[in-house]
Formats: C-alpha cells, sequence, structure tokens
C-alpha cells in the first residue's frame, strides 16, 4: 500500500497531511462566501467544515485518498485545502479535486506550484495512469486554470451533480495522461 499522508512541497507551497485539528487554521478562509458559489457543500458553516474534513481523513484511512492543507510557503499561512481522490487501484487512476483556495492566494501561482507537486505525486510515486480534473460549466475561472496545466478537456456531463444551492450544474471533464506527463511536467517546473 502507498502512502497517502506525505508531506509535498517546493519553493511557492507546502502539502501538509490534513488533520482535524487544522479546523482551526481553515476556518477564516473558508468563511469566504465566494469560494462556494460553485461549491458542493457550503463549507463557510462549521458543521459542514467540520463533516468536510472528517469525510476527507476516512477516506484517506479508506486508502482513496490524498488531502492536504495548503501552506502559502511565502508566509506560512493556510491557504485552503485540496485532494488526490477516487483513487481506483485497479484502473490506476485518481481524481484532483476538492480544491478550495482564499482569495488572498488566488492568481499568486499557487495552485499550479500545488498541482505541480499533486500530478508529480501521482504519476511517479502511486504510478497512476490518468489524473482526473472537474469543474461545473459556468467557472471559467477554475476551467481555465486546468487547460493552463496542460489538462486536456474530454467533455460535459450534462446536470450532473447538484451544488449547494441546489442547482444541479454541468461537469466538464478533464485529464493529464502519464504518457503526457515528461512534457506538461517541464512546462510546469519552468513556470515555477
Amino acid at each position: 500500500m502507498y502512502n497517502l499522508s506525505p508531506t509535498l512541497q517546493n519553493p511557492k507551497v507546502i502539502l501538509r497531511p490534513l488533520q482535524q485539528s487544522d479546523e482551526e487554521l481553515l476556518w477564516p478562509v473558508a468563511q469566504e462566501k465566494a469560494l462556494w458559489v460553485y461549491g458542493l457543500k457550503d463549507l463557510s458553516v462549521r458543521e459542514n467544515l467540520n463533516q468536510y474534513i472528517q469525510s476527507a481523513i476516512k477516506d484517506r484511512t479508506n486508502g482513496i485518498c490524498a488531502v492536504w492543507i495548503i501552506i502559502d510557503a511565502a508566509s506560512g499561512r493556510a491557504a485552503g485545502c485540496t485532494r488526490l481522490a477516487e483513487i481506483s487501484w485497479k484502473d490506476e487512476r485518481g481524481q484532483i479535486g476538492w480544491t478550495w483556495i482564499g482569495k488572498d492566494f488566488q492568481g499568486s501561482g499557487l495552485n499550479k506550484a500545488m498541482k505541480y507537486e499533486i500530478l508529480n505525486y501521482g504519476f511517479e510515486t502511486l504510478s497512476l495512469i490518468r489524473i482526473e480534473l472537474k469543474a461545473d460549466e459556468r467557472n471559467v475561472q477554475s476551467r481555465k486554470a486546468i487547460l493552463k496545466l496542460g489538462a486536456t478537456e474530454e467533455g460535459t456531463l450534462r446536470q450532473h451533480m447538484k451544488i449547494a444551492d441546489g442547482f444541479i450544474r454541468n461537469t466538464v471533464f478533464y485529464s493529464i495522461l502519464k504518457s503526457e506527463w515528461p512534457e506538461i511536467k517541464l512546462k510546469l517546473a519552468a513556470d515555477l
């Protein structure tokens, strides 16, 4: 079994395995209502944040998820949370998602630095052959960020998921394959 609790880092970001006690660090960021416009849950509700953390840690314990608190390396401040989840060992794939980053850190390069570390971990440590990403069709900011990573848009699942406010969203799927990783890795590393 692989280690799903590694610390990943580079000069911009530290990804530390999420712990229940991190709720206190994440709470100020989670209160940013704008983060949950497209969210499946509104984590600005304290009980929802608590359940979110418990569920993520349970998935890690069950061997299907690696989940991290995102720390901005320059300031040492908690910036949000992210996962490599829905890991299928049989199919050798996983999904980067459940990512939320506070407005103070958006556009800072933190997201790209974090995704670089997770992709590297997924392909080179866990030996996955496919890593998926997905976004609400209306979330143009996330969709652009995913494409900037070098992911390929694969299609849209219509009326796919119900989000926190009851809206049933269309979900756009993207992926990066292990065979594409060496070239994408070079481009992302150059940006870092």
